[in-house]
């Protein structure tokens, strides 16, 4: 016997998956990164909102300076 709402959820576009930020490929690597431990309480305390994607922002600014120069 099937399990959930018969006829399903009408409002799923409501509730679905959306995307936060604008790349043009998905973010699904990962790396370590180490830092102070002053920053590390700092981050989790809430002073910078959406660190992860501030550090992404700054990682493709250096990237792009970097591969700028080479050119």
């Amino acid at each position: 016997m099937p399990k959930g709402r018969p006829g399903g959820n009408p409002e799923i576009a409501k509730y679905g998956f959306k995307q936060k930020f604008d790349w043009d490929e998905p973010c699904n690597e990962k790396m370590t990164l180490r830092l102070p431990s002053s920053m590390k309480a700092a981050i989790k305390a809430g002073v910078v909102k959406d660190w992860q994607e501030v550090a992404r922002k700054a990682i493709a600014s250096e990237i792009e300076k970097a591969t700028e120069q080479e050119d």
